[in-house]
C-alpha cells in the first residue's frame, strides 16, 4: 500500500557529518522529524562539549529518552540524578522536571529519541548553520519553548 498522511514511508537514512547545525552551541542533526516519521517520533544526534548542561526543563508535549553513544552525561530529575556512560539509556516521561550535563573532559556523543515527534521541531527552529559567537539568546530559547510546549524552570540544579 503507498504511504498516506497518516502512514509514513520508511526512512532510511546515513549521517553526513558535513550537515551538522548548532543547537544551544552544540553540533547537532536532526536525523527525523514529523514529517519523515508521521508525527511519531523524532531523533535528534548531538555532539556535546564537557561542562555544557541544559536548562532545567519540563516537557509537556511529548516524552524523551537518551541513548548515550560516547562520553558521560548526568541525568537530573527531581529524585536524584544519576552519570551514564556508553550504552546508558535514561527515559524522561513528559511532565517530569530533567536536565542533563556532560560529565568530565570529552564531549559526549547522543541520540535523543522523543515521542511524539514535536522536539526535533523544536531544535530545528533554534538551530543555526555555523558556531555562535556567543551564549544562546533566552529570550528567543524561552518563547520557542514556550510554542512546544516546553517549560524552562531555570538552570540545572546542582
Amino acid at each position: 500500500m503507498p504511504p498516506t498522511d497518516q502512514t509514513p514511508a520508511m526512512l532510511l537514512d546515513e549521517l553526513d557529518e558535513g550537515a551538522a547545525r548548532w543547537f544551544l552551541g552544540e553540533r547537532t542533526w536532526v536525523r527525523a522529524a514529523a514529517a519523515q516519521t508521521g508525527g511519531a517520533l523524532g531523533l535528534v544526534e548531538q555532539v556535546v562539549a564537557p561542562g555544557f548542561a541544559s536548562p532545567y526543563h519540563v516537557h509537556h508535549g511529548e516524552d524523551e529518552a537518551f541513548y548515550v553513544l560516547e562520553g558521560r552525561v548526568r541525568f537530573v530529575g527531581a529524585d536524584g540524578s544519576k552519570v551514564l556512560g556508553p550504552g546508558g539509556v535514561a527515559f524522561l516521561p513528559r511532565g517530569v522536571p530533567h536536565g542533563f550535563r556532560v560529565e568530565g573532559d570529552a564531549p559526549a556523543r547522543v541520540l535523543l529519541i522523543a515521542a511524539p515527534a514535536g522536539f526535533a521541531s523544536f531544535v530545528d527552529e533554534l538551530c543555526e548553520p555555523a558556531p555562535p559567537d556567543g551564549p544562546p539568546d533566552m529570550a528567543a530559547l524561552m518563547a520557542a519553548a514556550a510554542r512546544h510546549e516546553i517549560e524552562i524552570l531555570g538552570p540545572l540544579p546542582e
